[in-house]
């Protein structure tokens, strides 16, 4: 596995915010930047389940894929932040987004995130997930995106390509459609990155470890940012 020198994130991070506090002053002149505060840009981060929904487990060690989605959401806010851009977490620890733990709990959850999305006027969101299948055999990271959409596409094909890389000896893997609250919730371009498959013993072990955590969230971030980049002349 890769290892991700400190070094070259904080290079990368001071370039990034040169160039964003670049865009983000001539976006104030013009009076054209998102987020629900009026002073910069903002991405919704969304780490799955959470509270009494645990999501799937890791077929070795039992971790719940809730706590490894928020491990991973609060490191990519993180560079999010590191760079200058807003980053909004639909929640922040392991507590479910339900209120009061009685009657439709999983209807109320989502609904609380897509309020937390609308009112933060973000410029994408991201949703940290973990995969499961019935044979163990599959590895990698897949995301989605909703259907024609070209924004949400264009997002999920930039997160794919480097999510691709993290994982060595797998095949790549191509940004695909999917029907999900998540996704179709606001207008605002939404993916969900299945990061790994908890269900593989390999994609398991890397998963559980703070250091393959941290390389999933720069993975993330690099994507987001070829995102924006790619999109400056939409947002801007």
């Amino acid at each position: 596995m890769a290892v991700i020198k400190r070094r070259s994130i904080v290079i990368f991070s001071a370039v990034l915010l040169t160039v964003f506090t670049f865009i983000l002053c001539f976006a104030a002149l013009s009076g054209s930047a998102s987020g629900a505060n009026g002073g910069g840009i903002t991405v919704v981060l969304d780490a799955g389940h959470g509270g009494i929904d645990g999501g799937v487990s890791g077929i070795k060690t039992g971790a719940k894929e809730s706590e490894i989605n928020l491990a991973v959401v609060k490191k990519l806010a993180e560079y999010f932040e590191d760079a200058g851009i807003n980053a909004v977490l639909t929640r922040k620890s392991e507590a479910g987004l339900y209120g009061v733990a009685s009657g439709t709990l999983k209807r109320r959850d989502m609904e609380k995130r897509k309020e937390i999305i609308e009112k933060a006027q973000p410029v994408m969101v991201i949703s940290v997930h973990m995969n499961y299948y019935a044979s163990s055999d599959r590895r990698g990271a897949q995301v989605f995106y909703k259907s024609n959409d070209a924004l949400g596409k264009s997002l999920a094909d930039n997160l794919q390509k480097h999510l691709n890389g993290l994982y060595q000896g797998v095949k790549d893997y191509s940004a695909l459609s999917g029907d999900y609250y998540i996704l179709n919730c606001t207008e605002y371009p939404s993916v969900i990155a299945e990061c790994g498959f908890l269900s593989n013993p390999y994609d398991e072990a890397l998963l559980i470890t703070p250091e393959f955590q941290s390389e999933l969230a720069y993975s993330l971030f690099c994507g987001a940012i070829n995102f924006l980049t790619d999109q400056s002349a939409v947002y801007f």
